[in-house]
């Protein structure tokens, strides 16, 4: 094949509306020229990264609609822009696979060109960070009427599957999923760089695992464990073994 004409292709010319539209003559531009690769699979990494960040843009940008939808009480718009969330969220855990094509070795060559930059400087996961603090505060303001209903009453001894328990449940799936990706991503890095290996700021990766126990909504969490404790109490801890209908 013609390599060179091919790559040309590939960068359009920007003339056309669709390219016009989409910017996609400066969108192609974000890599580096073939020639600048240390090898090939620097182009997946850096479009990997940048398709993140891409996601985690629409992902807070969504987050902000829904803050507001909350404070209004309008749910079913809430969930809606919150199943956007989670399928980018998915697809964020997803694209990571393709990491897994690229050799130890070739990686080695393209962390040497990192400097000290490593994944917790990303724009969009540190304002992904702060983000929920907010939602949980407008959720705790209109759904728990500023702590005239509780999580309990949602959950259990109130429980009607109404607005205010399909809000919280997709809170809860915006902490399992970030943490989903926290966790593949980990993965992926001892993959790549080993277990016991520094991370870039110098720390041992084992540090970073400090995230994976961290919770956006730790009363959503808790309130699943108090409601086992209770309701495990009428049978108490240790249960008789079932019995075999055969045996009846």
């Amino acid at each position: 094949m013609d390599r060179q004409h091919y790559q040309d292709m590939m960068r359009g010319n920007g003339q056309l509306d669709y390219e016009i539209y989409l910017k996609t003559e400066k969108l192609l531009a974000c890599q580096k020229e073939p020639e600048d690769f240390c090898n090939p699979d620097e182009l997946q990494f850096m479009i990997v990264h940048q398709v993140e960040e891409l996601w985690m843009k629409l992902m807070a940008s969504t987050l902000l609609d829904i803050d507001d939808c909350l404070l209004t009480r309008r749910s079913l718009k809430a969930l809606t822009l919150f199943r956007r969330v989670h399928i980018c969220q998915e697809m964020m855990t997803q694209q990571l696979v393709l990491l897994e094509t690229m050799s130890p070795k070739d990686y080695q060559g393209i962390r040497l060109l990192l400097g000290n930059g490593s994944g917790q400087e990303s724009p969009g996961f540190r304002v992904l960070l702060k983000m929920p603090q907010d939602l949980w505060a407008s959720f705790t303001s209109v759904y728990l009427e500023g702590g005239a209903r509780s999580l309990e009453q949602i959950y259990d001894s109130e429980y009607s599957h109404d607005d205010a328990y399909m809000v919280a449940e997709a809170l809860a799936e915006f902490d399992e999923q970030f943490q989903k990706f926290r966790n593949a991503h980990m993965q992926l890095i001892y993959r790549s760089i080993g277990v016991a290996a520094n991370s870039l700021k110098g720390r041992p990766v084992e540090i970073l695992n400090e995230g994976l126990r961290q919770k956006f909504f730790p009363d959503l969490w808790q309130v699943r464990a108090e409601m086992t404790d209770r309701w495990g109490g009428t049978y108490g801890r240790k249960r008789d073994k079932l019995e075999s209908p055969d045996n009846a």
